[in-house]
C-alpha cells in the first residue's frame, strides 16, 4: 500500500482567500476561523472559494481510493490460510513455556539458597565480632581493675594513670557495644560500675582544678578532655551548678540582700556580674580554647550553668522585681534588669553565645515574668485621664508661652511624655506608638466636638476659638519634629517601617488639619450672630422719617455703630493674629451681603411708593401753592437715600479701619453703588 505518511491532503489554488493549511490543525476551529477571514472577504465569496477547494479534495480522495484499490482487493486473499498457521505454532510455544518455567523455578531455588548460605555467613561474622569484643571487654576488665585498685576507697588518682583508665574505659564502651548479647549481668555490671568510678575520679579532678586558682588552668584542660572523651560534658556543667553557681546565688539572690543593698537591684545585679567577672574568669577561658581546638561548641558553663540558676533563683527568690503594681518602680528595676543582660552579652564577647543565650528557654521565661502589658495599661490610664481632666477644665487658658489653652498643652506633653525616659520601654514601643496615635485622633475629636457641642463644658467664647485654632496650628508645627523623637526611640529601624510610621502620622495630621476650616467657620459664625439682629434695624429706618418731621441726617444710625463693635474688639484683641484679616473679610462678606439685601430691599420699597404718589399726584390734576403731602413725603424718602449712605460710608470706614480694602470683602462695592446711585434718582 502506498505511504500513508505523506499529506494526502492536496494544496489548493493559490488565489483562495483562506489557507488550505488551516483545515489540517489539531486547534481548527470553525467559528475562530471565520472570526479570522470576515475582513477578507465577505460571505458570498468565502462560500464559493470553499466550494472549489471541497471540488479538490473530492477529486484528490478519488484519486487516493483508485491508487490503493489493488492493494485492498489483495489484502483479503493474503489472509486465506491464516488461522492454520496460528494453529500449527501454538504447540511448539506452549512448550517452550514450559521450560522457561522450569528453569525460573531452578534459579529461584539456587538464588535462595545462596541467600541462607550468605545469611548465615553474616551471623557467623557478627558472632565471631561479638566474641572478639567480648574478649577486649574481659582484657579491658582486668585492665582497669588493676588501674582503679587503688582508688576504690577515696575516689583519687593521678593524672595520667586516670587519663589511661578513660582512654581504656573508651575502648572498653566501644568493644561493649558491640557485644551486648553476649557479655553476662555481672559483666554490665562492672562496666556500669568502672564508669561511674571514673566519672568521680574526674569530678573530683575538675573541682580540685576550680579550686587550685594557681595551677587549675592545666587540671581543667585535662578534665575537660576527659568528660569529652566520656562524652559526659553535661555531667560536668551540672557539676559546676550544683558546687559553684548555687551556693554563690543562693545567698546573694534573696529578699534580704536586696533590702539590704543602698542601691537595691542594681547592685545585686553587680555582684552577679562580678561573680562572672572573677569566679569564672578561668573557666570561661579554658572553655573558650577548649572549643577553639575542636572548632565548635562542646561546653557552655555560662549558658548551661550559670545562666539557668541565675534566673531560677531571680524568678523564686526576688517574686517582688516583677510587681507592676508600681509603674515607676517597675520601670526602674525593669531598666536595671536590660542594663544587667547587656553586661551579660558584653561578657559573652560572641554573637553566637548571645544568640544562643535569647534563645534559651529559661531566657524566655525571665523576661514573660515582667509584666508590660498590666505596666503598659497602668501607663495607659496614667496619660488617658490627664488628658481628660484638662480637656474639660472651665479654667482653659494656659499660662505657657507655647500654648494658649490647657487642653493643648497637656495633650501635647502626655504625647511626649509616652517617649520620656521613666515611662517609654522598648519591647513596648508598638504600643505607645499605637497610644501616641490615640492621643492625636483624641485631640482631634475634642477638637471637633468641642466647636459642635451644644453644652460644652465652659462658655465657648471668642478668645477661645482664637487661641483653639493657634494651638492647633502649632501642634501641626511641631507633629513632624515629634516624629523624628519617636524614630530615635526605636532600635534598628529600617526605611520601610520609618515610612509606614511617617504614613500613619499623616492620617492623623490630615484629620487635625481639617479642623482649622471648622475652627474659622466657627470663629465667623460667632462674629456674625450679632450682626445678624443688628441688621434688622435697616428695615426700620423708613419709619424714622417718614411723618415725623426730621431733619435731613448728619450722623449714620446707632445699628452701624453696634455692628462694627464685635469686629472691633475681637480686630483689637487678635490684630496680630495671621488668620484675623481672613476671618473678618470672610465675616464681613457675609455681613455685608445681607446688609445689601435689606438696603435693596429698603429703596425698593421707597422707589415703589414714589411711583404711587407720583401716579397719585397726576390723577389730581390740579395745582396748589401749598406743600402736597406727595411732596412731604417726597422729602422723607430723600431723608431715607441719605441716612442709608451714611449708614454704608461709615460702615467702610470701619471696614478701611481693619486694614482691610472694600474690595476684598464681597459685595461692598456694590452696596456703595446702590446707595450712591439712589442719590440720583
Amino acid at each position: 500500500m502506498s505511504n500513508f505518511n505523506e499529506n494526502p491532503v492536496p494544496p489548493g489554488p493559490t488565489d483562495l482567500c483562506f489557507d488550505c493549511n488551516a483545515f489540517t490543525k489539531e486547534t481548527f476551529q470553525v467559528d475562530q476561523f471565520l472570526q479570522e477571514h470576515r475582513n477578507k472577504a465577505n460571505l458570498e465569496v468565502m462560500r464559493d472559494n470553499l466550494g472549489i477547494y471541497l471540488k479538490v479534495l473530492r477529486s484528490a480522495m478519488i484519486d487516493l481510493i483508485n491508487k490503493d484499490y489493488a492493494d485492498f482487493v489483495n489484502l483479503s486473499s493474503n489472509l486465506i490460510g491464516l488461522d492454520k498457521a496460528i494453529n500449527r505454532i501454538q504447540t511448539p510455544l506452549g512448550q517452550l513455556k514450559e521450560e522457561l518455567m522450569q528453569v525460573r523455578y531452578s534459579i529461584d531455588g539456587a538464588i535462595s539458597s545462596i541467600t541462607n548460605q550468605l545469611n548465615l555467613r553474616q551471623k557467623l561474622r557478627e558472632q565471631k565480632r561479638s566474641l572478639r569484643s567480648l574478649s577486649r571487654v574481659h582484657t579491658s576488665l582486668k585492665k582497669l581493675k588493676s588501674l582503679l585498685t587503688p582508688v576504690e576507697d577515696d575516689s583519687s588518682l593521678e593524672e595520667l594513670t586516670l587519663e589511661r583508665a578513660v582512654a581504656e574505659y573508651t575502648q572498653l564502651h566501644f568493644h561493649a557495644s558491640r557485644c551486648q548479647n553476649d557479655m553476662s549481668k555481672d559483666d554490665l555490671k562492672e562496666v556500669e560500675r568502672i564508669g561511674r568510678l571514673l566519672i568521680c575520679c574526674v569530678d573530683k579532678l575538675f573541682l580540685k582544678s576550680l579550686n587550685n586558682h594557681e595551677n587549675g588552668r592545666l587540671g581543667l584542660i585535662q578534665s575537660l578532655s576527659l568528660y569529652h572523651t566520656l562524652d559526659k560534658m553535661d555531667i560536668a556543667e551540672r557539676l559546676y551548678k550544683q558546687n559553684v553557681v548555687s551556693p554563690a546565688m543562693e545567698n546573694l539572690i534573696t529578699e534580704d540582700s536586696l533590702r539590704s543593698f543602698p542601691r537595691g537591684l542594681s547592685t545585686l545585679y553587680s555582684k552577679i556580674v562580678q561573680f562572672v567577672k572573677n569566679d569564672m574568669k578561668e573557666l570561661m577561658e579554658v572553655s573558650n580554647e577548649f572549643n577553639e581546638s575542636y572548632g565548635e561548641i562542646k561546653c557552655n558553663f555560662f549558658l548551661n550553668s550559670f545562666w539557668p540558676e541565675v534566673e531560677s533563683r531571680l524568678g523564686t527568690n526576688l517574686t517582688s522585681i516583677y510587681a507592676a503594681g508600681d509603674p515607676d518602680a517597675f520601670y526602674e528595676k525593669y531598666s536595671e534588669t536590660l542594663l544587667f543582660l547587656e553586661d551579660l552579652c558584653k561578657i559573652c564577647d560572641s554573637n553566637l553565645l548571645i544568640l544562643q543565650l535569647y534563645e534559651h528557654p529559661s531566657f524566655t521565661n525571665f523576661m514573660e515574668r515582667w509584666n508590660l502589658p498590666v505596666y503598659f495599661q497602668i501607663r495607659f490610664q496614667e496619660i488617658v485621664r490627664t488628658i481628660e481632666m484638662a480637656n474639660v477644665n472651665e479654667n482653659y487658658k494656659s499660662d505657657s508661652k507655647d500654648w494658649k489653652l490647657i487642653a493643648s498643652e497637656t495633650t501635647w506633653n502626655c504625647l511626649n511624655r509616652c517617649w520620656d525616659q521613666g515611662i517609654y520601654l522598648i519591647p513596648i514601643a508598638h504600643k505607645f506608638w499605637k497610644l501616641s496615635l490615640q492621643i492625636i485622633s483624641r485631640y482631634t475629636v475634642w477638637c471637633k466636638d468641642i466647636i459642635s457641642s451644644k453644652s460644652p463644658p465652659f462658655k465657648l467664647d471668642m478668645n477661645f476659638l482664637v487661641f483653639l485654632y493657634s494651638d492647633i496650628e502649632t501642634f501641626l508645627e511641631r507633629l513632624p519634629d515629634f516624629l523624628k523623637l519617636s524614630i530615635s526611640k526605636l532600635p534598628k529601624i529600617n526605611e520601610q517601617l520609618i515610612l509606614l510610621l511617617s504614613n500613619s502620622l499623616n492620617e492623623g495630621i490630615s484629620e487635625l488639619k481639617s479642623q482649622l476650616e471648622n475652627v474659622s467657620n466657627a470663629i465667623i459664625k460667632h462674629l456674625s450672630n450679632e450682626s445678624v439682629t443688628l441688621l434688622r434695624q435697616v428695615n426700620d429706618i423708613p419709619r424714622l422719617f417718614r411723618r415725623t418731621n426730621r431733619e435731613t441726617p448728619s450722623k449714620p444710625c446707632s445699628y452701624v455703630l453696634s455692628l462694627l463693635e464685635g469686629p472691633n474688639e475681637f480686630y483689637k484683641q487678635h490684630g496680630n493674629h495671621p488668620q484675623t484679616s481672613y476671618w473678618l473679610r470672610t465675616m464681613l462678606s457675609n455681613i455685608t451681603k445681607m446688609y445689601y439685601s435689606s438696603v435693596a430691599d429698603v429703596l425698593n420699597s421707597v422707589q415703589k411708593t414714589e411711583e404711587s404718589l407720583r401716579r397719585l399726584k397726576k390723577a389730581r390734576d390740579r395745582t396748589s401753592n401749598v406743600v402736597a403731602p406727595s411732596d412731604r413725603r417726597a422729602g422723607d424718602d430723600n431723608k431715607i437715600r441719605q441716612q442709608l449712605l451714611l449708614d454704608v460710608h461709615t460702615y467702610l470706614e470701619g471696614i478701611e479701619s481693619f486694614g482691610i480694602q472694600k474690595g476684598s470683602v464681597d459685595h461692598l462695592t456694590d452696596l456703595l453703588l446702590l446707595v450712591e446711585a439712589s442719590q440720583k434718582v
